[in-house]
């Protein structure tokens, strides 16, 4: 009786352990999977922060602007564009703090010309594309000049490549070693139950049905343990968005219930795939194997 009671109670305490690892495992994926998805979206933004001036000839009529506008705005690379006025840029304040006196005490006229503000999307980052949408600019008709600072941008997306790259190996080295500790925590699990398994084949039980139970406890155990762990993340999110107000706006609803909706999918996967193999494992074992573990 006592050895029965004492069973029982290392295969609970090994099923609490087991959901509580993969339930923090989950937590800590669900969290780095989210500060990932927060970074690839910084690095976006400064990919789209880009800017381009386009100057306009002067005496162009509106028509001709207005043809130049719409095959800026055409074109995929374009992720905004506003016209700017000469006379706009003249009243600008801290453009005048540039120089010592103003226009008007040197020159009888304004030098500065009309121009386009384009803002360009993260395709910018491809240099042919780039150097492609700069040359082409510069062949319209009425396109005085563009400008824009070229070795930054380099050193950009130079920069934000490095970082994906970092965050990509990070993440997938973090993945591995959270499968295989979970792999092993699983089969930890089953191990404890190998006795258990043996007497079943002994008394002539299927693979099937000695498997079953455990795979039906396994995926339970998965959803238990994705429901856990997502709810360790909501609030996690939600205190941190509390705490530091400016991460709110990287806190999309939609990427949050992804993240909780892969946690929830990969605890079902993952403990019923570990499972079905250290299952597979023991029950194919020859009886006589069994007590050398």
């Amino acid at each position: 009786m006592k050895d029965d009671k004492r069973l029982k109670r290392k295969v609970r305490n090994s099923y609490i352990v087991s959901t509580v690892s993969i339930t923090l495992v989950l937590f800590l994926l669900g969290s780095v999977g989210y500060l990932m998805v927060a970074a690839m979206k910084v690095a976006d933004t400064l990919q789209q922060s880009v800017s381009v001036s386009v100057e306009l000839g002067n005496d162009l009529s509106d028509e001709q602007r207005q043809a130049i506008e719409k095959q800026l705005a055409g074109d995929e690379i374009v992720a905004t564009i506003s016209f700017v006025g000469k006379q706009e840029k003249l009243d600008d304040q801290e453009f005048r703090k540039m120089f010592g006196s103003t226009f008007e005490e040197v020159l009888e006229e304004n030098p500065l010309r009309d121009s386009y503000e384009l803002t360009l999307t993260a395709a910018s980052a491809d240099k042919e594309q780039l150097d492609a949408f700069i040359a082409s600019v510069e062949r319209l008709d009425g396109v005085e000049g563009v400008s824009y600072p070229a070795m930054m941008v380099e050193r950009l997306h130079t920069t934000v490549g490095k970082i994906r790259l970092v965050l990509l190996l990070f993440g997938g080295a973090l993945l591995l070693v959270s499968l295989i500790l979970l792999n092993n925590t699983i089969r930890l699990a089953i191990f404890s139950k190998r006795y258990l398994i043996n007497t079943m084949k002994l008394v002539g039980a299927t693979k099937w049905f000695i498997m079953r139970p455990f795979l039906g406890n396994s995926i339970t155990q998965g959803i238990l343990s994705g429901l856990a762990a997502s709810v360790l993340f909501a609030v996690a999110v939600f205190g941190l968005n509390e705490a530091v107000p400016e991460l709110s706006s990287l806190a999309e609803i939609g990427k949050i219930a992804m993240i909780i909706g892969a946690m929830i999918l990969g605890g079902v996967i993952i403990s019923g795939l570990f499972t079905l193999v250290a299952l597979n494992k023991f029950v194919n074992m020859k009886s006589n194997k069994i007590y050398l573990y």
